[in-house]
């Protein structure tokens, strides 16, 4: 939080150029594009460095889900075109309305006994600057409510996952042209790390097991089944500082998609010129709702490696 707070301290500065408070008559988009003009016009006039922390936000790119691959996914139960927004609606009447008719679990298939599965597009860590972006960031309930820095514990490592092997690509990293190696799989090998332990908890109680997770670097993977997660575009959500998320569970082979998660979030308002802090934002699942990975299994059954084991 560090930069951040740097970040705002610096622009902070800007008060008095610049306007920090939105009016209520106006949208958090509103707000938001004027802020960006400003601070735009600001790095012109003053002919500041484009890594000065006043021109960063307003030269940073909207995300946009349709040019990936996850965007082109077809599911069962897509959002309509037609959110339901009505003339006069206030950010959180509309947030309350997609939570009521939009959000929620969507399973159509469930399967037993799968060996591993295939995490096709794993998170990269916000940075401060996307989380007080309006428009930056693909997926920002996904990015707040989702699954930890390390899947391979949640999935592979006792007692926290019981599959036998999570598959993901392989992104940033240089390998030898010889390994022709495109992704990294993570299994388990009860030599991997002689000594070394890990916590978690087993029916209710923190304890300590050893920790077996090994790694390999891998041409092809051999899952049957993976999930994807992308963001939900549509103009009143974001102009009400309103951003959806979908995770979606599929088999690779038939391309069938087997269930789908999708969430909203309602960014937190935050005394920065921005307006919006992702990380505080206002979410339609409870707090005690159960985690990805904990989704992902009830939809994909694990083969049955270790004795059953209550899981947070």
């Amino acid at each position: 939080m560090k930069k951040h707070l740097v970040s705002m301290f610096l622009v902070g500065l800007m008060a008095g150029t610049l306007s920090a408070c939105a009016s209520f008559a106006e949208t958090p988009g509103e707000h938001f594009r004027k802020v960006m003009k400003e601070m735009e016009d600001l790095c012109v006039s003053k002919k500041l460095i484009a890594t000065d922390s006043r021109c960063i936000l307003p030269r940073m790119k909207p995300a946009d889900p349709l040019t990936t691959e996850e965007g082109r996914i077809k599911i069962p139960n897509p959002v309509p075109v037609d959110s339901g927004y009505k003339p006069g609606m206030t950010p959180a009447q509309y947030f309350d309305h997609l939570c009521k008719t939009e959000a929620g679990e969507f399973i159509y298939k469930t399967v037993e006994n799968v060996d591993g599965l295939y995490m096709m597009r794993p998170r990269e860590k916000a940075t401060d600057y996307e989380l007080e972006h309006l428009y930056a960031m693909e997926d920002p309930y996904g990015q707040v409510v989702g699954e930890d820095t390390l899947p391979q514990d949640s999935y592979v490592q006792p007692a926290m996952g019981k599959y036998e092997f999570l598959e993901v690509p392989l992104s940033g990293v240089r390998e030898p042209i010889e390994t022709l190696a495109k992704y990294k799989r993570y299994y388990r090998d009860d030599h991997a790390h002689p000594g070394k332990e890990y916590q978690t908890v087993i029916n209710g109680k923190s304890v300590f097991v050893p920790y077996v997770v090994a790694e390999e670097r891998v041409s092809d993977i051999k899952s049957r089944y993976g999930f994807t997660w992308r963001g939900v575009p549509r103009p009143y959500d974001r102009e009400f500082g309103i951003a959806g998320g979908e995770l979606i569970v599929l088999d690779l082979k038939s391309h069938e998609v087997v269930a789908v998660r999708r969430g909203f979030i309602q960014s937190g308002w935050m005394k920065n010129l921005a307006g919006i802090w992702w990380l505080k934002g206002r979410v339609c699942r409870a707090p005690e709702a159960k985690r990805e990975h904990l989704f992902i299994k009830e939809i994909l059954e694990p083969v049955n490696l270790t004795a059953p084991s209550k899981e947070k």
